[in-house]
């Protein structure tokens, strides 16, 4: 019998690299409870809360939901080059501090970041290799259903944001994936997200990302 050869190791070359997750889509859609169902199951992600100027509504944590700042404080991190990447939406500052997401890479985890559409072609250009999903509704009148269950809009301000969500559906073509979030089957789209995140850790090549 000829013997097992023990020279280079085939499998020697490859390694699971660290992802960056940019998790987005339409106002309303549900991605703040895709994100908490993602954080019970995903210890391995780090998940870097955005910023925003926009005050806290009743049911929301400052630092879960979102870091909470004053406009001034939104402009010196702006002015510092401490965001990933920011947007004005509605009037109001989002962005995503850059500092956590480099620190987390160091140490060897995932990072997951929630923006808003308009956000993701920024992170594009600065990070091409990151992994992009794109949540969305099954319709736009299940959309405007949940937004107006939100109770926290007016009508004028439903209608503009349903019209926004409109036009940034039509922009999911710049995603590497689109996950359908169905109303109650929330899990599934959890589900579906994490199937992605296993698919794109085997990867052949992987995703390089480069963050200084």
């Amino acid at each position: 019998m000829g013997e097992i050869s023990h020279g280079t190791d085939p499998t020697a070359g490859f390694s699971r690299k660290l992802l960056l997750i940019v998790l987005s889509g339409p106002s309303g859609v549900g991605k703040d409870a895709v994100l908490s169902c993602l954080k019970k199951s995903s210890s391995a992600i780090e998940f870097v809360t955005t910023m925003t100027t926009r005050p806290r509504r009743h049911n929301e944590k400052d630092k879960v939901d979102y870091h909470f700042v004053s406009e001034g404080e939104f402009k010196r991190l702006l002015a510092n080059n401490e965001l990933l990447e920011s947007a004005n939406v509605y009037g109001n500052w989002y962005g995503v501090p850059k500092e956590p997401i480099v620190k987390a890479l160091k140490q060897g985890k995932d990072v997951m970041v929630k923006v808003d559409v308009q956000g993701v072609a920024n992170i594009k250009k600065i990070v091409p290799q990151a992994l992009f999903i794109f949540l969305t509704p099954p319709s736009m009148e299940e959309l405007a259903n949940r937004l107006r269950n939100r109770y926290t809009e007016s009508p004028a301000a439903l209608a503009v944001r349903l019209q926004t969500a409109n036009s940034e559906i039509e922009q999911a073509s710049m995603f590497d994936y689109v996950v359908f979030n169905y109303c109650g089957q929330i899990e599934a789209a959890v589900a579906e997200i994490q199937a992605i995140i296993t698919a794109e850790k085997c990867r052949v090549p992987s995703r390089e990302i480069t963050l200084l």
